[in-house]
């Protein structure tokens, strides 16, 4: 899955396309180098940014949805987004074929999504952090897994939500601890990429952290993580295919 974001404020200043031009070639730049999904965000939810209102998201999202619809038409899209309206609003103007929801979701989300037959990944999100082990998040994450199984939502991923309300050391455990996590039976969606549970670890910043991010990939799809949502395609295409070959020896 590769990141697409149009936000002036996305945390890795690398990842930001704001004109059409950009925004097309990083469209074939995911394809290019090998990426399954284009997953385009246009409401920046890293710790203190300015969450923009659902106008302004979906402005942005008709503006970049139209450009990787004229640019790769039959490409898989995903939107990063938290707002049912918009979620619907994207499906049915754009086609979009995953709703990545990074707030846990609610019901009407979960009811649009299983109402309209589309991908979504539920992602651990608590505020408070009380079940941000490994047990208590795969706890957390089966109870809306089952809400949403009801429902009649059919593909839904789990992401486990690292760097949302999460220490440093609660990240890792999690990362460590992410069998848990696959046992539940859907696929599971690490978001580690570039990420300030590696960059501050390592006490570097963000753009420095490709080499560090594709060690924590070999982490995560060791321990059970089958999608891969990244800002470096090509570097991730390649982990995957190495530790794939690693396997089936």
């Amino acid at each position: 899955m590769g990141i697409l974001n149009v936000t002036p404020d996305s945390f890795y200043e690398g990842s930001r396309v704001t004109d059409e031009a950009s925004v097309g070639a990083r469209v074939e730049q995911i394809l290019r180098e090998g990426g399954d999904i284009i997953d385009v965000g246009a409401c920046s939810t890293r710790p203190g940014a300015d969450i923009v209102d659902e106008e302004e998201e979906m402005r942005r999202l008709d503006f970049a949805l139209g450009v990787v619809r004229r640019t790769a038409p039959e490409a898989v899209v995903s939107v990063d987004t938290f707002r049912e309206g918009v979620a619907c609003r994207c499906v049915g103007d754009w086609g979009v074929n995953v709703i990545n929801d990074i707030s846990g979701g609610n019901e009407e989300m979960y009811r649009a999504v299983a109402r309209r037959k589309v991908g979504y990944v539920l992602t651990h999100n608590d505020p408070d952090g009380r079940s941000n082990t490994p047990g208590k998040a795969a706890l957390w994450l089966s109870d809306r897994l089952e809400r949403l199984r009801a429902l009649g939502a059919e593909d839904v991923w789990l992401d486990p939500g690292f760097g949302f309300h999460k220490t440093l050391q609660e990240n890792w455990a999690l990362l460590r601890g992410l069998g848990e996590i696959a046992a539940l039976g859907a696929p599971v969606l690490a978001g580690v990429s570039r990420k300030s549970m590696i960059w501050r670890l390592l006490d570097i910043s963000p753009a420095e952290a490709l080499n560090a991010t594709t060690a924590t990939h070999v982490l995560a799809l060791q321990q059970g993580a089958s999608v891969l949502r990244v800002h470096d395609v090509k570097a991730a295409v390649e982990t995957v295919k190495i530790v794939n070959n690693f396997r089936n020896q």
